[in-house]
């Protein structure tokens, strides 16, 4: 189990804000407003990493479409404090799913840390700041030159901390698989490392599989594919 209270919202391709009961008409608008914003950001997000990358302006935006265009959801989140920290997290570690992630997060209580080098590393809260997250479909698009990043939410004993999360992903039918360009000029073994596949599909497979290693997750839509 985490230690969070959650609600999500859904912007696109069909907003649900009107459907969630308990929320004023001041909030959704501000909400409203919010996700525009947010879409747009990363949007030129994502055509910065294009420009990383060496691709075509316009082509991980091209990659999220599918038929629908992208999905674009925020999750806002409550952990309050908990009194036994060392035996439960607030979300335990995990590499998120989709494509770019951009969270909001509480000013005052910390608690967020991301895994690098073998030693998890705390986020601490800042003001009026984004931290952009990476998710898997970038790494099999970039073929691994971007990686998702695994990160957890450790509880704390004073504070409720809130967390404001957008997630900016493939569309449901889009599909995923390493951006040609990218595995031209790559060794035998590592063009063949990620697989392709129907976005949906693989979250299907990550409902069950989220708060494991995302390589095994790789493996088995590769040998879906394969089979």
């Amino acid at each position: 189990m985490d230690w969070e209270s959650t609600f999500y919202i859904r912007h696109l391709p069909q907003s649900n804000v009107a459907e969630i009961p308990d929320l004023t008409d001041e909030y959704r608008n501000v909400m409203k407003e919010f996700s525009v914003k947010l879409e747009n950001l990363a949007e030129e997000l994502l055509d910065l990493f294009c420009e990383n990358l060496g691709l075509e302006k316009g082509y991980l935006k091209k990659a999220f479409n599918g038929s629908k265009g992208p999905t674009f959801g925020t999750k806002v989140s409550n952990y309050p404090p908990c009194p036994t920290p060392d035996k439960i997290k607030g979300l335990r570690a995990h590499t998120d799913a989709g494509g770019i992630i951009l969270l909001f997060q509480d000013p005052i209580v910390g608690g967020l840390q991301i895994l690098k080098n073998g030693e998890w590393v705390d986020v601490p809260p800042m003001r009026h700041s984004f931290v952009i997250n990476l998710g898997d479909q970038l790494e099999v698009i970039s073929n691994g030159r971007y990686r998702s990043v695994e990160h957890r939410v450790m509880t704390q004993t004073q504070g409720s901390r809130m967390s404001i999360a957008s997630f900016y992903n493939p569309g449901s039918d889009a599909i995923i698989y390493p951006a040609p360009a990218l595995v031209e000029n790559e060794a035998e073994e590592k063009k063949e490392w990620y697989p392709k596949f129907v976005f949906e599909d693989y979250m299907k497979l990550y409902a069950g599989m989220k708060f494991q290693a995302k390589e095994p997750r790789f493996e088995a839509m590769k040998a879906t594919a394969t089979a």
